[in-house]
């Protein structure tokens, strides 16, 4: 068996991982040996619903898993959470945001290569097939080169989980992933109660309009000759294809994307902050 803990179960990946572990035959040799949130009714609920053990702390299983899957609402708890696993090497996966504090990023990024810790997770947006599409037609080259995009998805103007941080990451990883894992800057303007960014990019800029509470999600490529848009329904085959790569780790597979690449909108979105705060553009401050 592998043997994983949940840390963090007060949202959907939590409930949607262990359906994903119960129902598909793929997962079946998957043992969830206990989850921690620190709101205790969060982990209270997943043991009467999935029959999973309740751990009295984030650390409590060190030393006792072949995984760890960290879904805190909060992203300042991701790094506090991972930290006592990382000498151990297991593989994580780590959900949206990442982080939110730049400097927690650039130190959870060096522990982790520093120990080979193999990591997935980010906003389930990238695994979107829509997304996925578009994405190779930028690759591709398809109706011509890349001269500009639009992406809309939902945010949170107010919410006790980081504010804007909570649920930016899904617009910004959609961003990166059709457009590129790294614009140059950005410039943010607020109007009434959404967001509107430009992602400068070398060779073209990408429109993103981040809605507060609608949970709208679409996304469009302009190249030379021609447009191709979607609007993207929620799905829980994003869930799934996350929990599959998170799998392929446990499993010893290799990772699929650079740790640079995991944490980039980290970054992104800290620059998005400066440039409402500051009315000017501001360049993406990356770091490895």
């Amino acid at each position: 068996m592998k043997r994983i803990a949940i840390l963090g179960c007060e949202n959907s990946h939590a409930d949607a991982f262990l359906r994903c572990i119960a129902e598909k035959e793929a997962f079946s040799d998957v043992e969830v040996i206990g989850a921690y949130s620190d709101d205790r009714g969060a982990a209270e609920r997943l043991k009467e619903t999935f029959n999973v053990p309740i751990l009295e702390s984030y650390s409590e299983a060190v030393g006792r898993i072949d995984g760890l899957v960290i879904t805190a609402r909060h992203g300042d708890n991701h790094y506090r959470y991972a930290k006592p696993y990382i000498e151990s090497g297991i593989p994580m996966f780590i959900d949206k945001p990442i982080t939110v504090r730049e400097d927690e990023a650039v130190e959870l990024m060096r522990a982790l290569k520093a120990r080979g810790v193999r990591i997935c997770g980010g906003s389930s947006l990238k695994q979107d097939v829509f997304v996925q599409r578009l994405k190779k037609e930028r690759e591709d080259n398809v109706g011509g080169k890349t001269v500009g995009g639009y992406v809309r998805a939902p945010y949170q103007s107010k919410n006790e989980y980081g504010g804007f941080y909570f649920y930016a990451q899904h617009l910004v990883e959609m961003v990166c992933e059709i457009f590129g894992r790294y614009p140059l800057s950005v410039t943010a303007r607020r109007n009434g109660s959404r967001i509107h960014v430009l992602f400068h990019y070398a060779e073209y800029d990408c429109v993103g309009l981040f809605c507060d509470e609608n949970y709208t999600y679409y996304a469009s490529r302009m190249a030379e000759n021609g447009t191709s848009s979607f609007d993207i329904p929620s799905t829980e085959e994003w869930f799934e294809r996350e929990f599959g790569e998170f799998y392929r780790l446990l499993s010893g597979g290799r990772q699929s994307a650079t740790y640079q690449d995991v944490f980039a909108p980290v970054f992104i979105m800290n620059a998005i902050d400066r440039s409402l705060k500051s009315g000017r553009e501001e360049n993406v401050a990356y770091q490895e």
